[in-house]
């Protein structure tokens, strides 16, 4: 496997850079694809999202992105993908023919598994029975709709461009087409109160899908709503959402596994527990991130994100599509491992730790105990997971793990 530096010239190596020791062993490798285009932009998305032509370039985006995979081989060869996540975006727009294609090309250049988890995100009001029928057919077992509300006016002032009816339909044939479904729901709404949030939360999980990914609406860097501020609802009616939505989910057996994420039994996302178990994930389309290891070293990836340049550079095949493509350092990798770890409820097996990122637990260990006896990381000798009182605060312990804190 050490010749496949040789194969990626566009590495940037900085000081430090690297695994503190080799990795003994690869972790799990997905697939995520980015689909960039929506009806419209959000104004409170910060994704790399982009309003769709009239015309969809399919034919160019397929080409682009088969050039991508293609750049992308040598450093994944030989390995098994367990998911495949295709987000955006809206990926519902691409026709089925287009869908059928792009799993095509994945499934010739790549070592799915027979039962590997391939995900489609979808928004309601781009939802079709047939076309979702399509999409099972072609390969999709799992489709995550980003419902968001099932209330008009929360729906309205979000921008969105469906109704409640709509998002319900959309539900049904999701349903209807694959076995595996989730839904994204957000509270805290321009105007919502305890009871609306409440509404939405009872009706979403009244559907019997196996996921809900439960957001709390922040208004992020660079958006509208950042520049023109909605009036939101205050902490403490904030706070009364999250503690209710937790106690609705908990009394009709949804295990709250992940900081947003809630399943029945198993509906965990697969794809989503490789990301937060510091797992290896390939990256292509346009603004899409990557993360992939090395027995010697770890690498991040990011492609251009405006959909005409980075279908413009692809096909080049000079690397000129990348806007990262790097090492990562040595002295990062302990608070990149511990801002995906410790979002999960039931953490990670502590021998993760230096399996996936080369780096001695030895290192760790005096932030280990402080935070231990601070009460924000459970006294658990075989795993490393936040104890609630660290969950509350888990921004404070995540950033006990960054390179000047531990140095």
């Amino acid at each position: 496997m050490s010749t496949l530096q040789d194969l990626s010239p566009s590495v940037r190596i900085r000081p430090g850079a690297g695994p503190a020791t080799l990795l003994p062993s690869l972790p799990p490798l997905s697939v995520y694809v980015h689909v960039p285009w929506c009806v419209r932009k959000c104004p409170y998305c910060d994704f790399n999202s982009h309003a769709a032509p009239a015309q969809l370039p399919e034919e160019d985006y397929l080409s682009a992105l088969q050039a991508d995979l293609e750049q992308n081989l040598p450093l994944i060869w030989g390995r098994q993908v367990i998911s495949v996540f295709i987000g955006g975006g809206t990926p519902s727009l691409l026709s089925a023919s287009a869908l059928d294609r792009m799993l095509a090309l994945l499934r010739a250049y790549l070592n799915l598994l027979p039962d590997a988890e391939i995900t489609l995100e979808a928004n309601p009001g781009t939802a079709e029975a047939q076309r979702f029928l399509d999409y099972a057919r072609s390969g999709i077992n799992r489709i995550s709709l980003g419902v968001q509300s099932f209330d008009d006016q929360a729906l309205k002032a979000l921008g969105r461009v469906h109704d409640g009816q709509q998002a319900r339909q959309a539900i049904d044939m999701a349903m209807k087409a694959v076995d595996r479904v989730n839904l994204d729901l957000m509270y805290a709404l321009p105007g919502q109160s305890p009871t609306q949030s409440e509404q939405d939360i009872l009706q979403a999980m009244s559907f019997g899908t196996e996921h809900l990914s439960l957001y709390h609406l922040t208004l992020e860097p660079n958006t509208v709503f950042a520049k023109y501020p909605p009036v939101l609802p205050d902490d403490d009616d904030s706070a009364a959402m999250q503690d209710r939505l937790i106690e609705l989910t908990a009394a009709q057996g949804w295990h709250q596994y992940e900081i947003s994420a809630y399943a029945k039994r198993g509906g965990h996302s697969r794809h989503n527990l490789n990301y937060w178990e510091f797992g290896d994930y390939l990256g292509i389309g346009p603004g899409a991130h990557g993360k992939l290891s090395f027995h010697d070293r770890i690498i991040r990836t990011a492609t251009v994100r405006n959909p005409v340049s980075w279908m413009e550079a692809a096909p080049r095949r000079d690397g000129s599509h990348y806007a990262r493509h790097e090492r990562v350092s040595a002295a990062d990798l302990p608070f990149e491992f511990m801002l995906n770890a410790l979002r999960l409820k039931d953490g990670v097996p502590a021998n993760y730790f230096q399996e996936r990122t080369g780096v001695p637990l030895a290192r760790i260990l005096p932030v280990l105990r402080r935070s231990i006896d601070k009460g924000l990381l459970a006294a658990d000798p075989v795993r490393i997971r936040a104890s609630d009182l660290g969950w509350r605060f888990l921004n404070d312990l995540q950033e006990a793990f960054l390179p000047d804190e531990l140095a």
